[in-house]
């Protein structure tokens, strides 16, 4: 693998992703990405520059609704992402660290 992964499998340093690496770490939740899903996962790196830190799913919503699509829910998410645990697969999705929350 061409860039080094913590133990819970997100990027080690995040200003190495890049689109591509989005589409390779998707592969383990089996989607494809869309340019929505790219949209979602920039919003997502929005978050965490703009605020220090990975988000929670709640605010992650909240901010998303704001920035990329106000249709966006949970549940969209869930189906989107394939994923029951959202703020933890965008964001590694996304190449930030693991929300604080998360276990």
């Amino acid at each position: 693998m061409p860039y080094p992964l913590d133990q819970d499998g997100h990027l080690l340093d995040h200003s190495t992703w890049n689109a591509d690496i989005a589409q390779h770490l998707a592969q383990s939740l089996e989607i494809t990405l869309t340019e929505w899903h790219l949209d979602v996962l920039h919003g997502v790196r929005q978050f965490y520059t703009q605020y220090g830190h990975s988000p929670s799913t709640r605010p992650l919503i909240k901010f998303l609704m704001k920035t990329v699509d106000a249709d966006i829910t949970n549940a969209k998410l869930q189906q989107a992402f394939n994923t029951g645990l959202v703020a933890r697969h965008v964001c590694r999705l996304a190449g930030i660290p693991k929300p604080a929350n998360c276990l």
